[in-house]
């Protein structure tokens, strides 16, 4: 490994800033702990980094770099992951608006890392975006780039998941007090909704672009 401190730390404060930001990620992990409580939205932040740390391997050995040549597989990733987060949001909609509202019937936590790793591996940026950001930090070749990039990359996953943990924390708070009223309770799952309708109708809208690096 030749990345030093100083590169590490620069590394790190960059993922940090990323992590914070408000994105889709956090959208999700909002929806998801806005759905199912604190143990929900953790299980989330728990699919999605092993989703992300797949990509941090996938992108260390070159195997990502595949989605660069092959547009069609990720234009088929896309679609996948888009109608996926738009069937999440039509059922909590109609969940919203049934009569048991009240006493739902919660996911499992390994059906909530399972749909979350499926969401995270739905979305090829994170991919894109490990290949585009990973080799700043280092100047390594051969052997030594393949371990660089894998450290790298395992390291910005822990680092988002702890972020994610942060914001399933804050979530947690918000939905306890929207669930102190009956009324508020059908908009919170209405709001769940619209978040992952929002998240994959953006998907679909950005399906014609290209992202270049």
């Amino acid at each position: 490994m030749t990345l030093t401190p100083d590169t590490l730390l620069a590394f790190v404060f960059a993922t940090l800033i990323i992590s914070l930001s408000p994105g889709p990620s956090n959208l999700y992990i909002l929806a998801c702990t806005l759905g199912s409580g604190r143990s929900g939205g953790t299980a989330a932040a728990l699919g999605m980094a092993i989703g992300s740390s797949s990509y941090a391997i996938a992108t260390a050995f070159g195997l990502a770099a595949l989605i660069l040549y092959v547009p069609v597989i990720f234009t088929l990733i896309k679609v996948l992951g888009a109608l996926y987060l738009i069937y999440l949001g039509v059922n909590a909609l109609r969940f919203a608006t049934a009569p048991h509202l009240r006493k739902p019937v919660q996911a499992t936590t390994r059906q909530i890392v399972s749909r979350s790793l499926l969401v995270e591996l739905s979305n090829p940026k994170t991919a894109l975006f490990f290949i585009a950001f990973l080799p700043q930090f280092t100047h390594a070749t051969g052997d030594m780039l393949v371990n660089d990039l894998l450290v790298l990359g395992l390291l910005f996953s822990g680092i988002a998941l702890c972020c994610d943990l942060l914001v399933v924390q804050l979530s947690h708070q918000l939905g306890r007090w929207m669930a102190k009223s009956p009324r508020v309770a059908v908009r919170q799952e209405q709001l769940v909704g619209l978040i992952f309708l929002g998240l994959g109708a953006t998907l679909l809208f950005d399906l014609g672009q290209t992202t270049a690096f």
